[in-house]
Order: structure tokens, then sequence, then C-alpha cells
């Protein structure tokens, strides 16, 4: 999700917490919706999806996920680089558009492997894949131009998240079936009316451009690219080993909307914000970077908190997969009683929902229901206000 519903202010909203109540904003939201299992998804109708997301040119492909320096999500971009690389089925890199580190939202900052313009110095052909993730603006010239320039070389563009409101803005999904964040939906459609939205599917294909549901979605999506190069077979192994045995397209888009527990947490989260904490992360090398993007990420949107690196040093940490990630502050140690567990121990999938446990026991349900709609996560949604 963009900054702009991320970072609200507990002064803006407590400014316009009278015309909220006033105006019976909050009655008129529904409330929330229980998440039901969607129906299984037809062989068929798989198996044209992996023939759509084959590699387009070469036999070993070359991935490019791309970036803005001032702010690109951090799952987004962070966790398609580590289960690729993990997977060794591809050529993986991380790209901005001018020189510098990525400062990634709501948490992380990353050393990426090259600029755009390296990039296409090196490899005038192209990327066999583009990764788009969502962006604090969708209309970026550098990015906007360089994603066409990829497509005409006929590179597929994965838009991830709300990173389809920046395909969209390329003009690529003009007349194309597509999905995005839920959050995103209304504004796609006003601005991009030639899109065909397509309900309860996690990922969408459609002639050279995929895009997906929310920030949770690009863990299936990295998964459905290693099957579209590799086979089932490694799919499935790299799917046990960061904790997701079962993944397909199936999707509730249902259960994802702006409810009135939603914006009651959201609220209330806000206004407490003389009670906001910084928790800290220790980065050390060899960490699993999908599961810090997954930890940081998910307690920085809590309102109530921001996950924040801290190391020894300010130099880049080498992560598992080999992502360089600055720590955000330089400190030897943090206080036992704000730290975060230790991360890494456990699969990056299982980080996710541990995480969320942990934001429920330190919140409450509310606030972990807050996370997980958020990242559009198919976590049991309680429905509690509290």
């Amino acid at each position: 999700m963009k900054p702009r519903f991320l970072a609200w202010s507990g002064a803006a909203v407590a400014a316009l917490l009278p015309i909220i109540i006033g105006g019976g904003w909050l009655l008129s939201l529904p409330a929330a919706s229980a998440f039901k299992a969607p129906p299984p998804i037809a062989k068929n109708e798989h198996d044209a999806m992996l023939a759509a997301l084959k590699p387009p040119k070469r036999p070993r492909p070359l991935i490019a996920i791309v970036g803005i320096n001032d702010m690109s999500e951090t799952t987004d971009y962070v966790m398609p680089y580590g289960i690729l690389k993990r997977a060794d089925v591809a050529d993986v890199v991380t790209l901005a558009t001018a020189p510098g580190p990525v400062t990634l939202y709501p948490a992380l900052k990353v050393e990426p492997d090259a600029t755009i313009a390296a990039f296409d110095t090196a490899h005038p052909d192209g990327a066999d894949y583009v990764i788009v993730p969502a962006m604090t603006r969708n209309d970026d010239p550098a990015v906007l131009q360089w994603i066409r320039r990829q497509a005409k070389t006929g590179a597929v563009i994965v838009g991830i998240c709300a990173g389809g409101q920046v395909v969209a803005s390329t003009g690529l999904l003009d007349g194309k079936r597509a999905t995005t964040h839920w959050y995103e939906l209304k504004d796609w459609r006003d601005n991009h009316p030639a899109i065909q939205y397509v309900a309860n599917r996690r990922i969408v294909v459609d002639r050279g451009v995929a895009t997906t549901t929310g920030v949770s979605a690009s863990m299936p999506m990295s998964l459905t690219l290693i099957e579209a190069i590799a086979g089932r077979a490694k799919a499935e192994t790299i799917a046990r080993e960061i904790g997701l045995p079962d993944w397909d397209e199936r999707h509730d888009s249902n259960a994802f909307k702006f409810t009135r527990p939603f914006a009651l947490t959201a609220i209330r989260n806000a206004l407490a914000f003389w009670d906001r904490e910084q928790l800290g992360v220790a980065l050390t090398p060899g960490i699993d970077e999908v599961s810090l993007a997954l930890v940081t990420d998910s307690w920085s949107r809590t309102y109530r908190s921001q996950a924040v690196t801290f190391a020894a040093t300010g130099d880049a940490v080498v992560m598992r997969n080999g992502l360089r990630i600055y720590p955000q502050q330089v400190a030897a140690d943090w206080s036992a009683e704000r730290s975060l567990p230790t991360v890494g121990i456990t699969p990056p999938a299982q980080a996710l929902d541990q995480t969320l446990k942990g934001i429920e026991t330190r919140y409450g349900a509310s606030t972990a229901d807050f996370v997980a709609m958020q990242l559009e996560y198919p976590r049991q949604i309680s429905g509690s206000a509290n």
C-alpha cells in the first residue's frame, strides 16, 4: 500500500475524527467478512498461466526488480528477490532509478545491484521479467519509460500489489485482465477504466503482463515464476523451504475491504501517537531477507510501532541470498523490552504468522487483523474492534 495510507498521523486523524463520527461515516462501513476458502483452480487455467509466464528469451532467465530510490514497498521489492535467488533458477538483480541506496517503506534500506541505466548498458536486449513493486508515486517518468522499453524488448512485466498502479500508468494494462491491492481498486478503476479487473485471483496474467493482489501475494507469485521457469518439483522444494507448502492463485476478494473494525483500529492506533514504539531488529550477516522484510514490514504497519534495524556499524550487511541492507541505526544493542525476536530461525511464511501472533499479543487481535488486511494476507480476521 502507498505511504499516503500507511502514514496517517495522529494529528490528522484527530482533526478528522469529529467529521467522521458526526457524519456517520463509520456506521456506513461494513463489518469484517470472514475469510472463506475459495474453490480450487481448474488445471487448464493454471496451465495456461504457466505457459504465459514461460521465459521469453533465455534458458536461464534474467529477472530485474526495479524501484525508485525514495521509497519503494519493502516486501514487494525484497520478497521476490529472496525467493527467486534461493531457487537459483534465474539471474536476479535489484535496480534503482538513480545511484545510491533504495529507501524502502515502511522499513529497511538496501543497496541495489545497479541503476536502470547501467542495466541497459549491460543488457541491451532487456530482461526476461521485470518485477514492479508499489512506489510512493505511480508516475515516476524514469520508471514508466524504462518499463515500457523493457516490454518492447519482450520482457514479461510483473506488477506486485499496488505496483499494478505503476504498471497501469505505463498503459500496458489497457484492455487487459488484471488485479491489484484491494485498497487501490477504486482509484485504479477511476483512473484506468480500460483495465478489466478480475476478482478472486491472487495472480492474473494477460498478454505479457502479470499482476497480483496484496503485499503477501509476492510469495505465491514468486513460486509461480519458479514453476514456470523450472517446473513444479522445483517450486515445491522452495515452497517447503520457505514454509508455504500450498499455494496457487485462489483468493477471496470479498474478505478484503475497508471495514468498520479496520477504520476504528486505524483511528484508535493513530491517536495513540504518544505511545508509539521503536522496536529494534538486530541486523546480522546471513539473515533471510524475506523473513526480515515480512517481520519489519508487519510491525511497521500497526500504527503503534516502527521496526528499526540496527548494527554496530553503519556498513551494509549481506543477507542470506546476497541482498545488502544498511542498518537504520548504529547501536551495539537494544533494550530488551523493545527488541523483536531474532529473525531467520523459522521459514519466512511461518515468520509472518508468528509476527502476526506477536502483534496480537502486544496490541490486540484487532491490530493483528489490521496488519493482515493491509498485507491482504488470508488470515482469519476476528472482526473485533477492541
